[in-house]
């Protein structure tokens, strides 16, 4: 018990000092740190929870496997968000091409109108269908704009860090943000 305290109480750079010597303790911590957060992550992604469960599983493993390399240039959370979001991005590219972009596409694009309603039963029920289209319309962007707009959007990264969980610049994130707004804003449109 006294080791699993100890382990709480470690700042993440001395986890991965210690899981990277062979602590299975340190990194199993580092586990519980960011489960819940690598969980919502892929979800935003997937929508799904058993895929949710299979990425996140995959996303731990593959940070196991790659703590050797990791340098610790970047903080162990940013390392690790990279890892899931790139683990997930490939398995939705590989989903993507085995159900056809054609259909992807069509199943994916929002349709009807609705017009928000002061009544209660009506308004949510709207709210709901509303919210329904959003994911649609989010999960169809091109995955390059899909991944910036989770990471911002839903997971409340900046700029900054999307820019480093995405390996790219802050100009390519702040670009990504408003081609993805403009595309949601056209997809959603019938409900403004």
């Amino acid at each position: 018990m006294e080791v699993l305290k100890n382990m709480e109480e470690l700042p993440d750079d001395s986890l991965v000092h210690e899981a990277k010597r062979g602590s299975p303790d340190a990194f199993a911590e580092l586990v519980r740190r960011y489960q819940k957060k690598v969980y919502s992550t892929i979800f935003q992604f997937t929508g799904n929870h058993h895929d949710t469960d299979d990425l996140a599983q995959e996303t731990f493993m593959n940070a196991y496997k790659s703590l050797p390399k990791f340098r610790q240039k970047a903080n162990f959370y940013t390392w690790l968000y990279r890892i899931a979001v790139n683990t997930t991005m490939n398995f939705l590219r590989k989903k993507h091409r085995e159900k056809g972009r054609e259909e992807f596409a069509e199943n994916q694009l929002p349709s009807g109108e609705a017009k928000f309603s002061s009544s209660s039963p009506e308004y949510q029920s709207q709210k709901k269908e509303f919210k329904e289209k959003l994911k649609e319309a989010v999960d169809s962007l091109p995955l390059a704009y899909q991944a910036t707009f989770v990471l911002i959007a839903y997971q409340d990264l900046t700029h900054s860090q999307a820019a480093e969980v995405l390996r790219c610049s802050e100009k390519t994130v702040s670009w990504r943000m408003h081609k993805a707004r403009k595309i949601l804003q056209n997809k959603l449109n019938p409900y403004f």
